[in-house]
């Protein structure tokens, strides 16, 4: 997404005050100093993966993890949760939230799996492209970029980098991104800028930085060690 002249033209003349944005090389050097380096999630199957990261979606880690907990413990297989009922769904994830709507998902997803495969597995994504992967999972019911991304990065280590919230708010605050681009164009435009080898960490560190200091109402920009070239800082100290 490309911004509007008048978006340009005031961008360009806070850049020349503040030079140019960090690289993504800097950015996590130091939000490492920071928050400490990134312990990386182990890997899982692929299909659990995109369960779990659609019972993450709009909710806490906490609730996240209490409703998979609880998922996998009544329906030890996903053959099990695709032949239950609704409503056992709904019970066993009810700590995520929408627990109707993600149990709808979560049932489409596989039932469609089943159909396009004729087994509940992706394990064969592990072989495919990255672009291929990307686009076959978004055809699937409630599966976006972002999710597909958080997928295809943390169960198959390929260099997608996911734009949730927190990466959304940082990075168009830091001028990475135009300020209107959209979730999707953003992760679009961030995975041409971050290399392959630092985009987990460099997603992980921006959510942290996302939830413990740029916050979206008032962020913390006295602690913040990115706030020298910072657009959204430099505003904010010309108001």
């Amino acid at each position: 997404m490309k911004p509007t002249p008048s978006e340009n033209y005031r961008n360009q003349n806070r850049r020349r005050k503040i030079g140019l944005p960090w690289t993504p090389a800097e950015i996590c050097r130091r939000l490492r100093r920071l928050y400490g380096p990134i312990q990386p999630p182990s890997a899982e199957p692929v299909l659990n993966s995109l369960i779990r990261t659609v019972l993450s979606q709009h909710t806490s880690a906490a609730g996240c993890q209490a409703a998979w907990e609880s998922l996998r413990k009544r329906f030890p297989t996903w053959q099990a949760v695709l032949r239950a009922s609704r409503d056992e769904i709904v019970q066993a994830i009810r700590p995520a939230g929408l627990a109707r709507q993600r149990a709808n998902t979560i049932q489409a997803i596989l039932q469609e799996l089943k159909t396009r495969q004729g087994k509940l597995s992706l394990e064969f994504l592990h072989g495919w492209p990255t672009e291929k992967a990307l686009e076959y999972l978004v055809h699937f019911p409630g599966v976006g970029p972002k999710t597909a991304g958080c997928v295809l990065l943390f169960a198959c280590g390929r260099p997608v980098l996911p734009v949730d919230t927190h990466v959304h708010r940082v990075t168009r605050r830091l001028g990475l991104v135009p300020p209107k681009c959209s979730p999707a164009q953003a992760q679009q435009l961030l995975g041409r800028q971050v290399p392959g080898r630092r985009m987990l960490e460099f997603h992980l560190q921006l959510i942290r930085h996302g939830r413990q200091t740029c916050l979206a109402r008032q962020p913390r920009c006295c602690r913040c060690p990115l706030a020298q070239k910072c657009l959204f800082f430099l505003e904010s100290k010309a108001i």
